[in-house]
């Protein structure tokens, strides 16, 4: 028994080894394991996602209620967005295919680098989709396909109960859905996090707030509060988030869980919190 760490160190420096030469020789083609998914989403489901792709979700999502689309539609975005792209940002794809849900410049769509924008191309799939008549009583791979016109038509169906419990949760129809873990240095700290934050929050849901230490967001009612606690969840690791704070719960990044919380710590149902790292 006592071996076993000896012998796990040496299968990862043989690992390390192998990668090193692999990636000297073939440069690209090796890449070490993910340690996990650091985003797990609850809503009547269990969907675990990595930070990138929750964040991409969030934003889709964010498009999406910004616009006033139903949470179908959102739905169906993010349904697209998993069979087009894994929900990462690419800038490849088939043929001159590029972005979240590879758009083709050729076709229309925009140029490469509005594509690329993850709110843009968010926005062109809703007002393309808006124009379907009946979307609505579509099946999702239905939907999709009259958007995306895929040699695959069916392949969206595969994403439908996925993304109906992240759509669920990022409409904010749960209470603390969204749970990030967040590991390693802060991508960023202090007035350059909070001004993330609060850039973030203005090109999703042109929402102003001030870069301060805390940042306050004023909501009309929980449902709308939690909109915003799981978008700033699920933007954590790339702007330097530390906590939220909304009604009785607060997520820490550290354990990336939702805690009850009482006296001090709690806010209204009127305000959502978020403190970044220092």
């Amino acid at each position: 028994m006592k071996r076993k760490p000896v012998a796990i160190i040496a299968v990862l420096v043989l690992v390390g080894a192998l990668g090193f030469v692999v990636s000297q020789s073939f440069p690209g083609t090796f890449k070490l394991p993910h340690l996990g998914p650091e985003c797990t989403v609850r809503a009547d489901g269990e969907v675990t996602l990595y930070s990138v792709q929750m964040a991409n979700a969030a934003t889709i999502s964010a498009i999406g209620l910004r616009r006033k689309m139903p949470e179908r539609a959102i739905v169906v975005a993010l349904a697209t967005a998993l069979q087009e792209s894994k929900l990462e940002n690419l800038d490849t794809g088939d043929r001159d295919s590029v972005g979240l849900f590879q758009q083709r410049p050729s076709q229309g769509w925009g140029t490469p680098e509005e594509i690329q924008d993850p709110r843009y191309s968010a926005d062109k799939f809703y007002a393309a989709l808006k124009k379907v008549k009946g979307w609505k009583e579509m099946r999702v791979t239905d939907a999709a396909q009259k958007v995306q016109r895929s040699a695959y038509p069916n392949a969206y169906e595969k994403w439908a109960d996925e993304s109906a419990v992240l759509a669920k949760a990022l409409a904010g129809r749960a209470t603390g859905a969204v749970e990030c873990t967040v590991t390693g240095e802060p991508a960023l700290r202090g007035a350059a996090a909070s001004a993330a934050l609060s850039e973030g929050l203005k090109l999703d849901w042109g929402v102003d707030t001030s870069p301060d230490a805390d940042l306050k967001v004023t909501v009309k009612d929980p449902n709308t509060g939690w909109r915003y606690a799981h978008w700033l969840v699920s933007h954590a690791k790339g702007t330097g988030l530390e906590r939220v704070r909304f009604a009785d719960r607060e997520w820490d990044a550290t354990n990336g869980k939702w805690q009850p919380v009482t006296g001090d710590r709690r806010v209204g149902d009127d305000t959502v919190v978020a403190e970044v790292f220092h």
